[in-house]
């Protein structure tokens, strides 16, 4: 039975290796007297680069007075300066602190008196920062 089935597969991909075997160069790739220039102008179409520029070069125009009177005041948004820099943009989630008593206690491998004390430490292990817009009020 797997007999059958390699020997059919055998013949398949030596018929498909003679196949590729029986085909021209020439007719794959022809050699004649054009240059990538000549192929390029006729894949694309003649001058269509040419009126390409041409519509993009309509299309541009110089700016006016009130765009020129309003680009200080947009990129003023992305320009670095001192105020900016100071102003947190990602504001801090907030992260509960919290209170833990320790009872007196041994400690270490000679057990020393350790007295009891309070200490503090946030809920959450690391802090979290809200997205710009998310939170706006200050904590």
């Amino acid at each position: 039975m797997h007999k059958t089935w390699t020997n059919g597969l055998t013949l398949l991909a030596m018929a498909l290796l003679l196949g590729g075997c029986a085909t021209s160069k020439e007719d794959l790739l022809p050699h004649d007297n054009r240059s990538m220039l000549d192929i390029w102008t006729v894949e694309t179409g003649g001058g269509s680069a040419r009126q390409l520029l041409d519509a993009r070069q309509a299309l541009r125009r110089p700016l006016s007075e009130a765009d020129v009177q309003a680009a200080p005041a947009v990129q003023a948004r992305y320009t670095r300066t001192a105020q900016n820099e100071i102003y947190r943009q990602f504001h801090r989630l907030p992260n509960p602190d919290l209170l833990m008593y320790v009872f007196p206690h041994l400690a270490g491998s000679d057990p020393v008196p350790v007295p009891g004390y309070t200490t503090l430490f946030p809920l959450y292990q690391r802090v979290q920062y809200a997205l710009p817009g998310e939170r706006l009020e200050d904590y």
